[in-house]
This record gives structure tokens, C-alpha cells and sequence, in this order.
């Protein structure tokens, strides 16, 4: 809209659908969404205003919440769930504290979906030969997209901390800086923006599936939690460093309700290609102090930093959709004061698979969990599932290269 009528406070309204649009662009017709289509208001959030960096004339962009007409928040908006779920925290005299880690790809632009993806062409003219995790030199031959992202975090306000090359060729990973479960999923979000925006300046994609390559490493979204009380103590830990009773039943919380709410951490059929033993994606909720075997990691650290890493997000996931389920798994274990499997000394990899094994599993699970409808609420779980079944019939149309490679010939 003009930024006169923004400034005015002119009311901006949408289709109450619309934050339920499913990723192929179409809608569910489930009777969870009223046929009328009434309408929604988007109410900005003005801490949220920020000119956009990479923008050639002046322009800028608020994130907005979603209010129904009556003045509630839009049960199928993510942020709203979010806020739901923060305000339980608040209401007990709790504040969690979050930091998410996110990986992913930069590749050659790919005109062509029925061509595999590639790692882009460097400044040295080559393509990146696989032999560069953890080092520098990658780095520095894709300086000039570094640049301009890193300035561009610095211009939103995202508070970027450590970034280094990771195992897949030209895969990257960017962990934040700990704070407000709000304030970083809309990092988190604006992220991505950034990302993909300032890569195609530069030629190439910034890719954020969960497996985009076959044979390459996978992208995932770890959530590093933790839970302070009104005196700013992480209540993770007993006085004398100890864990304490809340840090293993929000770890209980975890292994209990998050199984029934995968398809909030693996969105789609791509998701599930992650989950692979041996490859530092979990393939259950296990819990370990620093093993990144387990589904749940304890990172060695001081009291004040114990905390608790999901492991399970891929990068693909929606960051408020994800923090609000991980969050509300967390408290209610808490609430309901539950006690987790035993820790995991040696590989997880050893022990069951125990994640849905696959996006129609996990639909299917969610649907039917009432686990998920007491901690998301009925309207959302069914909304959400209703549209992920819109993605996985448009899936069901296309045909892949595995089918055409195998199944043509000995058909």
C-alpha cells in the first residue's frame, strides 16, 4: 500500500483463508473454512518496520498479525499459534528463551524443475567440488551475495552470530542470537526473505528445502530452548548447576507430544528424505548431552546457558509453526510433570526409528492426535491438515525421475 495511506493507518484486510493457502497456491475446501471466505484484518506490528535493503527505490515492510473481525487472533495465522502459546508461558511466570540455527543451499538458478539442482559457478570460475565444509575458501569465493546479506541482517535488525560453510557442497549454516521466540521466528522468517532476494541479484538461488540434492547433506532448522522465571533464572537448573525436575519434563514433554506434531518440523514429502541414520539428522527423540545422534541434544555449557536443542526441524519448516509446537510440547511436560526415556550414552542411530517414516504417516498421525488438538487447538490442526492433504494430492500428479528411470524399462 502507499506509505501515505500506511502512515494513516489505513486498514488493511484479507480472505481469512489466505494464511491457510496451501504451497501450490490453492485451498482447501474443508467446512473448517467458512464458504463465505469472511474476512480478516492485518494489524502491523510497528516494531516490525523496516526499509528493505535490497530494493532499488525506497520501499518498506511491516509484519502484520491477523485479527478476526471480533477482534480475536486468527486461529489458522502461524503467528498467531505462536503468540497463543507464548502467552501459557506468561501466564505461569515463565519466559523461554530461543535460538535457531538455519541451514541452506546456494545454487545455479534452475530454470528447468525437471533438472536437478547444482552448486553455482564461483568467483574462480568452477563449481565447488564437495571439499570445502567447515573451511573458508567458499566463503570468500561467493564474497560479493556475503556481503550484501550480511549487510542486509544488519538493516532488519537480525541478529546473526556465528556462520560457517557446512557439509553439503556450497551448503551454508547461520545461527542467531538467543532471545524472544517471537522476535526470532520473525527473524527467522525475514531470513529467508533476505536470503533468496539478495541471491538472485547475485545470479544464483538460496534454496531452503530440507533435502534439495540427492546425495547431499540435508538443511535443518535446530531450535536451541530454554525457560527463565521472573528473575531471569533458567529454570533448567538446580542451584547447584544440577538439572533440574523442569528440565527433564520439558524433555519428557518433547519425546511425548512432538511424534504426533511432525508435520509442524517436515512440511512436506521432501521433508522426510532428511531423517536418515548416520547422517546427524535424528531419526527419533532420544535425548543426550552433546550427541548429535539424538533427536534431543543437551549442548555441553554453564547452568545459565543448559538448554535443550531440537534437532528435529528441517529448514523447510514454517519458523512459527515450529517454535509454537516445540514450545507447547515443552510445557506441557512441564504442566503435566513428565519424565523422559533415559539419556543416550552412544548413537541414537542404534536405537528404534520411531518418527513417522513418511509425510502421509505423519498427516495421518497429526489428524488423528488429540495430543495435537489439545496443545494447537481443533480449527488449527484441521486446517493445517486439510491443506497439507491439498499439497499431497497435487504431489500424486507428478511423475519423477525414479519412475521414469526404473519403472519404464521393466514395466
Amino acid at each position: 500500500m502507499p506509505a501515505s495511506s500506511f502512515a494513516r493507518g489505513d486498514e488493511l484486510r484479507i480472505a481469512q483463508a489466505i494464511p491457510m493457502q496451501a504451497i501450490t497456491g490453492e485451498y482447501s475446501l474443508n467446512p473448517v473454512f467458512p464458504d463465505t471466505d469472511p474476512d480478516i484484518r492485518l494489524v502491523p506490528d510497528y516494531s516490525s518496520v523496516k526499509l528493505i535493503p535490497w530494493s532499488n527505490v525506497p520501499r518498506a515492510f511491516a509484519i502484520h498479525d491477523c485479527y478476526e473481525l471480533d477482534g480475536s487472533l486468527c486461529q489458522f495465522a502461524p503467528r498467531s499459534l505462536l503468540k497463543n502459546v507464548l502467552a501459557r508461558y506468561t501466564a505461569l511466570g515463565l519466559t523461554p528463551v530461543l535460538a535457531p540455527e538455519i541451514e541452506f543451499y546456494l545454487t545455479a538458478p534452475n530454470a528447468n524443475p525437471d533438472l536437478p539442482l547444482s552448486a553455482p559457478v564461483a568467483r574462480n570460475g568452477r563449481v565447488e567440488n564437495g571439499q570445502s565444509a567447515f573451511s573458508m575458501n567458499m566463503l570468500n569465493e561467493l564474497a560479493p551475495f556475503w556481503d550484501e546479506f550480511n549487510a542486509a541482517l544488519d538493516a532488519l535488525g537480525i541478529q546473526a552470530d556465528t556462520w560457517i560453510h557446512e557439509v553439503g557442497r556450497s551448503q551454508y549454516e547461520i545461527n542467531l542470537v538467543h532471545g524472544d521466540p517471537l522476535a526470532l521466528a520473525d527473524q527467522a522468517f525475514l531470513f529467508k526473505y533476505a536470503a533468496k532476494e539478495i541471491a538472485i541479484k547475485h545470479g544464483i538461488n538460496a534454496v531452503f528445502m530440507a533435502k534439495p540434492i540427492a546425495g547431499e547433506a540435508g538443511s535443518s532448522m535446530h531450535l536451541h530452548q530454554s525457560v527463565v522465571d521472573e528473575q531471569g533464572r533458567n529454570i533448567f537448573c538446580n542451584p547447584d548447576g544440577s538439572n533440574s525436575k523442569n528440565f527433564h519434563y520439558f524433555i519428557g514433554g518433547l519425546q511425548r507430544y512432538l511424534p504426533d506434531m511432525m508435520l509442524m518440523f517436515a512440511p512436506s514429502v521432501n521433508s522426510f528424505r532428511r531423517y536418515i541414520s548416520g547422517s546427524q539428522a535424528p531419526v527419533n527423540l532420544h535425548w543426550g548431552v552433546d550427541n548429535r545422534t539424538t533427536g534431543l541434544r543437551v549442548p555441553l555449557g554453564g547452568p545459565a546457558a543448559r538448554r535443550v536443542e531440537n534437532r528435529i526441524a528441517g529448514a523447510d519448516a514454517n519458523p512459527y509453526l515450529a517454535i509454537a509446537a516445540s514450545l507447547a510440547a515443552g510445557l506441557a511436560g512441564i504442566q503435566e510433570q513428565i519424565m523422559p526415556g533415559a539419556a543416550v550414552d552412544g548413537s541414537a542411530y542404534a536405537c528404534s526409528h520411531d518418527l513417522a517414516p513418511g509425510f502421509m504417516a505423519a498427516l495421518a498421525q497429526m489428524e488423528a492426535s488429540p495430543l495435537a488438538r489439545s496443545l494447537l487447538g481443533d480449527a488449527f490442526v484441521t486446517g493445517y491438515c486439510a491443506v497439507k492433504q491439498v499439497e499431497y494430492q497435487s504431489y500424486l500428479y507428478e511423475i519423477g525421475a525414479w519412475e521414469r528411470r526404473f519403472l519404464a524399462p521393466q514395466t
